[in-house]
């Protein structure tokens, strides 16, 4: 496995044991993620998409990073589902919205997303976007505009090139590409995660004049050592005319899960404060 999808998918994995080994002590809590109770598919765009819904109140959309599930939110959606519809799915070619035979693009999966608010007769939403979940947010915003109210964006890059990284993370990821290229892709889950890897290896292409047509309050945000450089990050900040910036200090890139408890409370005053209260 190439070395950013490593790292990502090993945030990921950790994030899945610490929430086993949290069920395992309190088996009444809510898994929010393979939920029978709350599961539902819906058929969007040739595929059929995963969704768990819980709480009451404003919709707020939630969207996990690359190779992931709806189970990367599963300590943020206790807090938010007081007094939001928190809206969890797995996207496009991932958890259980499998969609094997499609290609994948990050425009895609945003429209997936503005697809689904409709299937669910929401017109407009709250989003949180994590890693690749960020970047669906941006465009997610940029494409379908009156979709989102306000906009959380962790962890997310605009291309795939070195500079997006902390240093040296894409020459490894360059060594990765090329060894790549001469395996067997046999089985459906193989050529399934190649897939995945040839998106964020090739993707995304967002430029700074597209990100001064997002109109959606944003909060954009990255770990202080994050897999994206905090250069980046700004440069993402800089260029959306109602962006605030954090910067979360002591963090890697999985922010949401290694500071729980201000992600949440910080992002709730920022989807409710009036815009020039918060910054």
């Amino acid at each position: 496995m190439h070395l950013l999808r490593h790292l990502r998918f090993s945030v990921w994995l950790w994030f899945v044991l610490c929430a086993a080994a949290a069920r395992a002590q309190a088996p009444e809590s809510i898994r929010y993620d393979h939920n029978e109770a709350a599961g539902k598919f819906y058929d969007i765009n040739g595929f059929k998409m995963y969704t768990e819904v819980y709480g009451s109140g404003p919709a707020l959309l939630m969207i996990h990073g690359n190779n992931g599930d709806m189970s990367a939110f599963s300590k943020n959606v206790p807090y938010f589902a007081t007094h939001y519809q928190v809206i969890l799915a797995d996207s496009r070619s991932q958890g259980r919205s499998l969609d094997p035979d499609h290609p994948l693009t990050f425009e895609m999966m945003a429209d997936d997303y503005a697809a689904l608010l409709d299937a669910m007769h929401i017109s407009s939403a709250y989003v949180i976007g994590w890693s690749d979940g960020g970047i669906n947010a941006l465009l997610l915003a940029m494409r379908h505009p009156e979709k989102v109210k306000r906009l959380v964006s962790t962890g997310a890059n605009l291309w795939p090139t070195a500079d997006a990284f902390r240093p040296g993370l894409w020459d490894d990821e360059k060594k990765e590409y090329g060894a790549g290229l001469h395996k067997d892709y046999a089985t459906a889950k193989e050529k399934n995660d190649r897939k995945l890897f040839l998106l964020d290896w090739q993707e995304p292409h967002i430029t700074l004049a597209q990100l001064h047509t997002i109109q959606a309050p944003s909060l954009i945000m990255c770990g202080d050592h994050d897999l994206i450089s905090i250069a980046h990050t700004v440069l993402i900040y800089q260029n959306i005319p109602h962006a605030n910036l954090w910067v979360v200090p002591n963090s890697g890139h999985g922010t949401l899960r290694e500071h729980t408890d201000d992600f949440n409370r910080l992002v709730d005053d920022f989807f409710t404060k009036p815009y020039k209260d918060f910054q």
